[in-house]
């Protein structure tokens, strides 16, 4: 009797912790049903290893301890409307009245209105990216600031080590920060220490501690994805490229991995200014707000760019609204690489929305995903993207690993942010969005190099996937609203 009745109580504790856990994930905010029904199914069918991912990938939070501190931060942080403003007389941003309403959705985000008066360039490569910052960093005067989620210790991470180096001994503040787990090879190198020592300021992005308590504050695949490089507060960077040579020997099997980096001269680096000193104060402790105040270089004739930072305690679906507003906005033309794409269904509906009213509509993936759980889920979409008439290219020269739009030969959306859920949800990254045709044009260039170097995804070819092969990226898809 004695045992029914143990076996009886925890039968009921049992169900008493899952309604719990269930109550939890249909209370929890900023869900979609389809993301609700996912995690109530997987705790159900699962009775104790599903409470168990839930634990550890259900919330999407840094901690509560996190996000208190993060808004501390930013409250003290300057109101950047009032440092530079897009309608100052000598910062025109001369936007088209029809590309307008993308900007005011930009703003909505992080309060950076676009500005005027930037030069750009873009980067023949992943290596001359690295030589190019080498060369800003060994002429800086005055402050150098690297963000990377992955920095490696291999030929092009030693450069930018060693750069830095250079820089802290001839006295120019250096301050560099990198993720915990993206650059933790480099973090626990001898190389993050030989830096300290030449005096660099160092900080680590979201510390992982200990890998089996993390989830009791926050989740541990929450990253700081963000790629930044601002020298002397008028040079900046933005791309998809990580601090390492693209044979990228952490994943050698894929490389080389293609990126694409934009050097930016302008007031624009005050806006990523902004992003760096906000996470520096979160990581390190020290307040270099007064930064964002410096004086702002700008030419009436320079480019109009924004600055687009989303993140987990940032408003939640920025990320995706930009990507949908520039869907809808397309008039003639839309080209879009990713590496991942796991989309929302607002992002999938607006892609196809585009091909359906004619529009040119070309996504390029890779061929070869290091995921292959992204790549299965990607190609899930393959067929809905067909039949709308999106061109779909696979790119067989590495894996292609650049995040970039271009809209009507004229608008471009450059960075780090991929189209999946991790980005939409997990990760902290940083975009720039601007309108200039002749940029654009180059980018343009670029992602039609791509598409030389890719294979055109046919529909009968999609149709007559075996019936494994459907089975295998449906069923993985299924659970990417889980994650």
């Amino acid at each position: 009797m004695d045992v029914i009745t143990y076996g009886a109580f925890m039968a009921l504790f049992h169900v008493l912790i899952q309604t719990v856990f269930i109550i939890r994930v249909l209370i929890r905010p900023h869900r979609q049903p389809a993301s609700r029904v996912a995690w109530v199914i997987v705790i159900i069918s699962l009775p104790v290893l599903g409470m168990l991912i839930y634990i550890f990938f259900g919330e999407v939070s840094i901690g509560r301890k996190r996000i208190a501190q993060l808004r501390e931060i930013l409250e003290k942080m300057p109101d950047f409307s009032t440092i530079v403003r897009a309608d100052d007389e000598h910062i025109k941003n001369n936007i088209p009245q029809n590309y307008r309403h993308l900007f005011r959705v930009g703003q909505s985000i992080n309060g950076f209105e676009p500005i005027g008066g930037n030069f750009a360039q873009l980067m023949d490569d992943s290596n001359s990216a690295i030589d190019t910052m080498v060369a800003d960093i060994d002429a800086a005067e005055y402050t150098v600031h690297i963000l990377f989620y992955i920095w490696l210790p291999d030929k092009n991470g030693c450069k930018i080590v060693e750069a830095l180096k250079r820089a802290a001994g001839r006295g120019v503040e250096c301050r560099a920060m990198a993720d915990d787990l993206g650059s933790r090879v480099m973090i626990r190198s001898s190389y993050w220490e030989t830096m300290q020592t030449a005096g660099v300021k160092l900080a680590v992005a979201l510390p992982i501690g200990n890998p089996l308590l993390k989830p009791l504050t926050g989740r541990i695949d929450l990253r700081n994805h963000r790629k930044i490089v601002v020298i002397d507060s008028n040079i900046t960077y933005c791309g998809s490229q990580n601090c390492a040579d693209p044979e990228f020997l952490v994943k050698a099997n894929y490389a080389p991995w293609v990126d694409i980096m934009v050097r930016f001269k302008g007031p624009i680096a005050i806006q990523n200014q902004f992003l760096f000193a906000s996470d520096w104060l979160m990581y390190s402790g020290e307040n270099i707000d007064e930064l964002i105040y410096n004086p702002v270089t700008a030419q009436q004739s320079g480019l109009p760019a924004q600055v687009i930072g989303t993140g987990p305690t940032v408003r939640y679906s920025a990320m995706p609204e930009m990507f949908v507003s520039l869907m809808f906005t397309a008039q003639r033309e839309l080209i879009i690489s990713t590496p991942y794409y796991v989309p929302d269904e607002a992002i999938q509906n607006a892609l196809c929305s585009a091909a359906y009213r004619g529009i040119n509509t070309i996504i390029i993936f890779p061929a070869r995903n290091d995921s292959w759980v992204v790549g299965a889920a990607s190609r899930s979409y393959y067929a809905d993207l067909l039949e709308a008439g999106v061109q779909i290219y696979e790119y067989e020269g590495g894996l292609l690993h650049t995040k970039s739009l271009t809209m009507d030969k004229e608008i471009t959306l450059i960075g780090s942010a991929n189209m999946d859920r991790r980005s939409f949800d997990l990760n902290y990254e940083n975009n720039i969005l601007l309108y200039d045709p002749e940029l654009t044009e180059s980018i343009r260039k670029r992602q039609m190099e791509y598409i030389e170097h890719s294979r055109l995804i046919d529909q009968h070819e999609v149709a007559n996937w075996p019936f494994y092969r459907k089975l295998k990226n449906n069923s993985v898809a299924m659970f990417g609203p889980i994650f």
